[in-house]
């Protein structure tokens, strides 16, 4: 009875908010139109021909032994790559919140390693690969004196996306070793358990669902990447190139939707099970911080092995990173070592990298806030919101998550193009700049979404309500009360979608037209033949755009932020 008549109260408070009303209008429309019709299309395109509902595009899809191969491929080098990834994660993990490390400088050393694959294009470390372990590479060639090294194929795919991918999951595993109190590891101890007997019989069982979820979060990555598996994959296909070469190459939309759709149910089921299983039982496993500090390792035999190991890895990585500036500097990779600013020029003088930049920046520029204000809207009505419709919201805004980009590339395509329900409003976007934004937009949303949720969640209700009673309505109490007091969430959801759009590749390679020049496209297009010079130079223009994008958002938030120390008279 009691819930039945708050029911009522909460629509009669929300028919009366007409604000509130058009804005959750406008934003299933939108989630509607750019998220589920693109992969309705996909649906549509597979199961529909002339003869009407029909199996036979995907008969003919799995009788291509070419993708018949791209499928193993492709869950081959998931697997190895989610393993190798949550392991690497967990070792970092380990050293930083268990070991007493001697230096603050590996402290540094593991921040800078954790953040270089969220402000870098995601192919750079294919590059820095084939720079130094190629034919012509420094290690290979003038250090070993190797000349027929092949970096190509799924070794070259597993070590750089391991490479790239590893940070993630370290970052989810330290949270979760900092919350396991450790006077549970410290009664084993008391007990005479090695320390080795007690990660094995404590740490890890409390972490496992934690090492599951890094491992299918890597794997679900690693399964939709594009751009490493097209750069230094070579003959080796993946479902996301094959996907690219069949609509590219073979002119066959039909039968690149039907892969689509099988690379998308993979993706899928993987995010149900790591979002709906396995973070939920991560969570209730370890629920709040730990009641005191951990004491932390000095036994030598155990910090000196395990420093190195982190200090070995986080010192390749970035010896990778570091390889593609001096890629632009040297003359001719791999046997002119002379340096010379020769690349950047022809970036801006012969290859219109004036133009590649205006264009991604413009284009960046302008989905960020779109991204981060639409972020901080569905986290409000997600989280201070009771409404029919609230777990649509919720669900489709985060489906954009599991959705690999070349899959929603060629839903866009064909929805965009004149799709099965294509209107002439559909057909005007495709080919602009704004459907570029649209794509920018949807690809970050479920980032900014859970930074919102999570910030919005640790505000105390009475704060609104006090506004609600002065006679403010919806708009007024989210733009003067709730966006102030999430404004750090804001300002990282602003940057974050900013890097992810002007770094993005895999969802845009297929919509962009001449008319339009972005980096990534570029730097993958000169990679492909080989002009590493050019690629290098574009690369580090864009790194060092998205690393002053991060470095000036850590500036205003640490002194303009919520989060900012206020100083007292003491």
């Amino acid at each position: 009875m009691a819930k039945s008549q708050s029911a009522r109260l909460d629509r009669k408070k929300l028919l009366g908010d007409p604000i509130l009303v058009t804005t959750i209008v406008l934003l299933i429309a939108f989630l509607t139109l750019f998220i589920l019709y693109p992969l309705a299309i996909l649906l549509v395109d597979s199961f529909i021909s002339d003869k009407g509902l029909t199996l036979d595009i995907f008969k003919r899809i799995m009788g291509l032994s070419n993708f018949r191969k791209a499928i193993t491929n492709t869950l081959k080098v998931g697997f190895v790559v989610g393993i190798a990834s949550a392991l690497i994660g967990l070792l970092f993990a380990y050293v930083e919140e268990y070991v007493k490390l001697k230096t603050k400088f590996m402290g540094g050393l593991f921040k800078v390693v954790s953040m270089l694959p969220v402000v870098s294009p995601p192919f750079v470390l294919s590059l820095s690969m084939i720079m130094l372990f190629g034919k012509a590479g420094i290690i290979t060639r003038y250090l070993f004196k190797i000349y027929d090294n092949s970096v190509y194929g799924f070794w070259g795919i597993v070590v750089v996306q391991t490479l790239t991918f590893f940070p993630v999951c370290y970052m989810m595993l330290k949270g979760l070793l900092k919350n396991i109190d450790p006077s549970l590891e410290e009664a084993a101890r008391d007990m005479g358990a090695s320390r080795f007997k007690v990660f094995m019989t404590v740490t890890l069982p409390l972490i496992l669902p934690g090492l599951g979820n890094a491992f299918l979060v890597t794997f679900i990555e690693s399964i939709a990447d594009f751009a490493n598996p097209m750069i230094i994959g070579g003959s080796y296909d993946t479902l996301a190139t094959t996907i690219y070469l069949q609509i590219t190459g073979a002119y066959d939309k039909q039968g690149a939707a039907a892969m689509a759709v099988v690379l998308l149910t993979i993706t899928l089921f993987m995010f149900v099970v790591q979002k709906y299983y396995l973070e939920r039982k991560s969570t209730a496993t370890l629920s709040g911080k730990a009641s005191r500090e951990r004491m932390l390792i000095t036994d030598k035999s155990v910090t000196i092995p395990l420093s190195i190991m982190c200090s070995a890895l986080a010192l390749f990585v970035i010896l990778m990173y570091i390889c593609v500036p001096f890629g632009a500097l040297f003359k001719t990779w791999g046997y002119d070592f002379h340096l010379t600013f020769k690349w950047f020029g022809l970036v801006f003088s012969k290859y219109k990298g004036f133009k590649a930049f205006k264009d991604s920046f413009v284009l960046s520029l302008i989905a960020a806030p779109i991204t981060a204000l639409l972020s901080m809207i569905i986290s409000y009505l997600v989280v201070k919101r009771k409404f029919v419709g609230k777990g649509f919201i919720e669900a489709v805004s985060m489906l954009a998550m599991a959705v690999p980009g070349t899959v929603l590339g060629i839903g866009y395509i064909r929805g965009f193009s004149g799709g099965i329900f294509g209107t002439e409003i559909l057909k005007c976007l495709y080919g602009t700049g704004v459907i570029l934004v649209i794509v920018f937009v949807v690809r970050s949303l479920p980032t900014g979404t859970r930074s919102g949720i999570s910030a919005l969640r640790q505000i105390d209700k009475s704060i609104e309500e006090s506004a609600y009673d002065m006679g403010a309505d919806s708009f007024r109490v989210f733009m003067t009360v709730t966006l102030p007091l999430i404004k750090d969430s804001f300002l990282s959801g602003f940057v974050t979608a900013f890097v992810r759009s002007i770094t993005a590749i895999s969802a845009i390679i297929l919509l962009v037209t001449p008319s339009y020049l972005l980096i990534t496209v570029q730097i993958n297009e000169f990679a492909e033949k080989g002009s590493y010079g050019i690629a290098c130079a574009f690369a580090t223009i864009l790194i060092a755009i998205t690393y002053g994008s991060v470095l000036l958002m850590n500036f205003v938030i640490k002194h303009f932020g919520t989060s900012r120390k206020v100083k007292t008279g003491e």
